[in-house]
């Protein structure tokens, strides 16, 4: 796979996905979307997720250790979070977060919407995790 936009259409063939898309942890800015958002705002949505996956990404009780990203050099910080996952379980929902190393400061996920009812949540983890180690981030 090469890019984004490959991605994104990949992960949307899952059972239940309703949408996709590639967010940069630190602003917020969604780099590629695709399908369906929660509230119908995706710039929103990719806002207030990344706000959602740094308190994840930053807290020490989620990282290795007791990991402290305050603690980090500017060579620790351009590595990204410690924790590669994080699975939000809603009553009609699961949004799945997955960390991925970029090659610019700040880092990136993978965020996928699937309806509850029709998804199998396992077989997205599996395939999200496969999805980004085959993405290619220039």
């Amino acid at each position: 796979m090469s890019g984004i936009d490959e991605c994104l259409l990949e992960a949307m063939t899952l059972p239940g996905a309703r949408g996709a898309a590639l967010v940069e942890w630190i602003s917020g800015l969604a780099l590629g979307r695709i399908g369906e958002v929660p509230d119908g705002d995706h710039e929103t949505t990719a806002a207030q997720t990344a706000e959602f996956a740094r308190c994840a990404a930053e807290h020490p009780v989620f990282t290795r250790g007791g990991h402290d990203p305050a603690q980090d050099g500017p060579a620790d910080a351009a590595k990204g979070p410690q924790i590669e996952d994080v699975i939000v379980v809603s009553h009609g929902g699961y949004h799945l977060l997955r960390f991925l190393e970029a090659p610019y400061e700040g880092g990136v996920f993978l965020h996928l919407w699937l309806d509850r009812t029709h998804a199998n949540l396992a077989l997205a983890l599996i395939r999200l995790r496969d999805l980004a180690e085959r993405l290619v981030l220039e």
